[in-house]
């Protein structure tokens, strides 16, 4: 029995969507572990192209069960205009969609908590999406949260957002002079929440284990990406959750033991979105066309994502903290028309060469990239349907990535649609 776990291995954004749609056929069940609607997943079927924030990218695939884990954030109102906008495009989700009772809830004053803190830091701002996943997911650690099983208990619902709301109005007026929305208002706006969810609820951990014991394949899908890992990434510059594999097993609550292969996702170039350090952005007209013909503006804010070279020094952390046993590479066929590529071997700080990603913050926002020169292709890839049949130049890209990474290429992928993908 194989289980697939896939991870980004840059900074997110890397086509995850499109690799777990590919995947999925081969798999009975697909969860998703982490995030919430900050992450967005695009998936294009001929000539639709749909995007996802909450539900794993297999609901596409009609006889895929999808499971939103416990280790999710979730704004009931966002879910149920995804779930209403797959269910107008004719894809049947009854039976086959579960959402994790105790996932948290995102909450209104999560929003203006995010929003109010990011315009307050000004040029320091971390770029979050302003969509309250780091209040919701402070508020859960701070064991303060409310989860989707509360919609069901109207007492104690009412009751904890009371408690919440007296600290959140006090915060809320006195740092930024902003109301917060009314108790009342809240507990009926997420009461009718739980009811249209309700069909979808159940305790996932328990499904999860039921489905294994049954024997089905399990595909199990990250939001986001390794270096923006709360632990693992350039902290502060991060999101509120783990990405990295760690948060597979608190996410969905599968021992770690349970999964066979580790799937890193990587773009053949790098992007990031938001703040933080990023040792090969390119600032020049290069970075403003590989955005442009990579179509690189965030699926869940719109905004243009910063464009770099390939970073290995990067990928070696995240290959170590994940164990991956393979990688796939994504949008190769933006590359195209470059007469040249180079790949970051290392960094310089002060003089010395850097071969470990730094995880002092300071160190790596000092840290200058070393490359290595490749020559293009300067050829159409997307119509390649077999690996063997990729211009040498392009090979040799690759095979660079796995000589440098010391981690095996087993997909490629040369188009946004879903069969632009090749087996290598």
């Amino acid at each position: 029995m194989s289980h697939l776990v896939i991870i980004g291995a840059q900074w997110g954004d890397e086509g995850k969507g499109k690799i777990i749609d590919h995947l999925a056929k081969d798999f009975d069940v697909v969860a998703r572990y982490q995030g919430g609607h900050n992450a967005g997943h695009t998936v294009k079927i001929g000539d639709k192209t749909r995007f996802l924030h909450f539900i794993p990218s297999g609901i596409f695939r009609p006889d895929k069960i999808c499971i939103i884990g416990n280790g999710m954030v979730i704004d009931p109102g966002e879910l149920i205009k995804e779930i209403n906008t797959i269910k107008a495009d004719g894809i049947d989700v009854g039976g086959r969609l579960l959402v994790s009772s105790n996932a948290h809830l995102i909450m209104p004053y999560h929003y203006l908590l995010d929003s109010s803190k990011e315009q307050d830091l000004g040029e320091k701002n971390i770029g979050t999406t302003k969509r309250g996943i780091g209040p919701a997911y402070a508020d859960k650690m701070r064991r303060i949260g409310i989860r989707i099983c509360d919609l069901y208990e109207k007492e104690r619902l009412r009751s904890l957002i009371e408690e919440n709301l007296k600290e959140k109005r006090l915060t809320l007026k006195k740092l930024y002079g902003l109301n917060c929305p009314e108790a009342k208002k809240i507990e009926k706006e997420y009461l009718d929440y739980g009811k249209k969810i309700e069909p979808f609820v159940t305790d996932t951990t328990l499904a999860v284990r039921k489905y294994y014991e049954e024997g089905k394949k399990f595909l199990l899908e990250g939001a986001q990406g390794s270096m923006l890992d709360i632990d693992h990434g350039t902290y502060p510059f991060v999101t509120s959750s783990s990405p990295c594999i760690g948060g597979v097993g608190t996410g969905l609550g599968i021992s770690p033991r349970k999964l066979d292969k580790i799937l890193g996702i990587a773009k053949a170039y790098c992007t990031r979105v938001g703040s933080g350090p990023f040792p090969t952005e390119l600032f020049d007209e290069l970075g403003n066309q590989i955005r442009e013909q990579g179509k690189e503006f965030g699926t869940t804010t719109g905004r243009p994502r910063r464009c770099g070279w390939f970073d290995v020094v990067a990928l070696r952390h995240a290959i170590w903290v994940n164990g991956f046993t393979s990688l796939a590479i994504t949008k190769l066929d933006v590359l195209d028309d470059l007469d040249s590529l180079k790949i970051c071997v290392k960094y310089k700080n002060n003089g010395n060469a850097i071969e470990d990603f730094p995880t002092n913050l300071s160190l790596l926002e000092n840290c200058k990239p070393v490359y290595e020169t490749l020559p293009g292709w300067k050829k159409n890839i997307s119509g390649i349907k077999d690996y063997a049949q990729l211009p040498s130049n392009t090979k040799s890209y690759l095979k660079k990535i796995e000589t440098l990474s010391g981690t095996p290429i087993s997909l490629v992928s040369v188009g946004a649609e879903r069969g632009e993908t090749l087996v290598k």
